[in-house]
Parts: C-alpha cells; sequence; structure tokens
C-alpha cells in the first residue's frame, strides 16, 4: 500500500470554543496531505500543468467521529483509492500519534511526512477522523473532465482500505435537490477565498457552512458528519447566496449511527447575471 503520512499538532487557531479541532480545520489538514502527496506520486501542481491538466476537488465527506483536542499530535494518512469512469478517488484518515511530536515540528524524516505504507503510522490504533474525496481532473485550456485512468494507473489503488464505508473506488455520494425558504445569508468571495488557482478554495466553502449555523451546535458536536458537493467555481467579487435549512430526513450514515441530533441542508447559489447557478450542495450532520 502506498500511504501517505505526516504528524501535525493541534495548535490555537485549529480549535474552537469546545477546546477541539474544528470541521474547517480537519479540511485544511486533508487537502495539505493530498497536495503533498500527489507531489511524491509525480502528479502534483507543476507536473499536471505540463500536461495541460489541473486537478478539480468535486465531492468530499468527512466524518469526525471523536474531535481532538488543542495540543493533541495528529498523524495524517492520505492514500489513492483507484477511480472509476470520472473520479479518482483518495481516502483519508488522522489518528493521536503516539510518536516524538518535535520530530514533527522539526519536520525529522522518522516521524514527519512519508509514504512508506502502515509500518509508522500506528496501524493499531483507531481513526478519530476518516475521509473520502473524489478528484476530477480536467482540460485546463477546454475546462472539460478527462478520464483519470491514465493519470492514476500507475498508482496503487489500496484495495480493500476504505476510510468510509463503502465498495471499492465509488465516489462520496451526490447530494440531492433540496427546497430552501426565506432570505439567503449573502457572502461575497474575496481575497481571503480565492487560491492559487484563481477560485474560491474548497476549504474556504466549509468556514462559510461553519459561519451559517448556530455558534452552540458546532461547539457542543462530539460527532460531525460533512457531505459536499464543489458543482462551479466560485471567483473573486462574486456575491454568493447561502442557504441553510433543516433536513427532514436525518438518517444516520452508515459511518455514524445514532449521531443525529442536528441536521442541515446547506447550499450556495450565484446572484447577478448567473442568477440561482448552485456553487455546492452540501449535507451536515451533528450529535
Amino acid at each position: 500500500m502506498d500511504i501517505f503520512s505526516e504528524q501535525q499538532p493541534i495548535r490555537f487557531g485549529h480549535i474552537d470554543r469546545s477546546d477541539t479541532l474544528t470541521l474547517g480545520s480537519t479540511f485544511d489538514f486533508f487537502q495539505e496531505a493530498a497536495i503533498s502527496h500527489a507531489e511524491i506520486l509525480g502528479v502534483g501542481r507543476d507536473a499536471m500543468k505540463k500536461t495541460g491538466q489541473v486537478w478539480l476537488l468535486s465531492r468530499i465527506s468527512v466524518f469526525m467521529e471523536r474531535r481532538p483536542r488543542f495540543n493533541e499530535t495528529l498523524l495524517i494518512r492520505s492514500w489513492p483509492r483507484g477511480a472509476n469512469k470520472l473520479f479518482a478517488i483518495r481516502d483519508y484518515d488522522i489518528r493521536v500519534s503516539s510518536g516524538d511530536p518535535q520530530g514533527a515540528l522539526s519536520g525529522d524524516a522518522k516521524t514527519g511526512g512519508g509514504h512508506d505504507g502502515d509500518a509508522a503510522t500506528g496501524d493499531e490504533d483507531k481513526p478519530l477522523i476518516r475521509g473520502r474525496s473524489a478528484w476530477l481532473i480536467v482540460d485546463m485550456e477546454k475546462r472539460r473532465p478527462l478520464r483519470p485512468q491514465s493519470v492514476v494507473a500507475p498508482f496503487s489503488s489500496n484495495e480493500g482500505h476504505d476510510a468510509l464505508a463503502g465498495t471499492g473506488n465509488e465516489p462520496p455520494p451526490s447530494l440531492p435537490v433540496r427546497s430552501f425558504a426565506g432570505e439567503p445569508v449573502m457572502r461575497r468571495v474575496c481575497y481571503s477565498d480565492i487560491d492559487f488557482n484563481g477560485h474560491m478554495n474548497n476549504t474556504r466553502y466549509v468556514q462559510w457552512i461553519q459561519d451559517l449555523l448556530d455558534l452552540e451546535i458546532l461547539e457542543r458536536a462530539a460527532q460531525i458528519r460533512l457531505d459536499i458537493n464543489y458543482l462551479s467555481e466560485a471567483r473573486g467579487g462574486e456575491t454568493i447566496g447561502l442557504y441553510a435549512a433543516p433536513l427532514e430526513d436525518t438518517l444516520d450514515s452508515p459511518d455514524a449511527p445514532g449521531l443525529c441530533t442536528a441536521a442541515f441542508a446547506l447550499e450556495g447559489r450565484r446572484t447577478g447575471a448567473e442568477e440561482g447557478a448552485v456553487v455546492f450542495r452540501a449535507e451536515l450532520r451533528a450529535g
């Protein structure tokens, strides 16, 4: 198996008032792990640019079974999980590290980032956080998705090593269309939302989602599950209308039986010339 791993201490900026890791910081960790592993595998940003291609995150599901606390040192892991006709699949998990936190802070090769498989990852420890993502490979000029097999074929598909419940290389769920009443919360895509690719970074959508909910919902949540579909790019200067509504069908996910005390459907839509065009669709469950 080919598994990337790196250690990361939970710092003050990663937590909320509950003294535990936020959903937004979790997405930051997973993004950085995916980028780092892509570089190691030879399909990072510069390598893909040479072929006129780019990675775009399309869907991701994350389940925080236990929220680790301030000053715990985490072992963040990520690995490819094969591909289907449209998506390249990547899984993630986070565990509390038993390694030397000073080594992680200094980038020591023995305890910092690596991709040596399970040998140094504390496989006996139960993951606290698990995730699965689906990535598109897009032709930069034509802005059209390409079949991912030619890019991911050289990599291990890590058969049987699934972070979330499911079978093989199935992507995270495609979320259903929901109805929303009331006026949206308006957010403008600003400088801090934009990444190198010139559009809103996937982790910023999660920050916006967190800000839509009452403070107490996430602060009191011992477990959180977020599923999000990224449907179109949001660019600087655009204004997005954000909608949230309680979910009536608050059925638990296979990974989180008995989870729900609060569940919401969330959506972002464009205003202006593209009025109503959906930018993202999400479902959040907390308990």
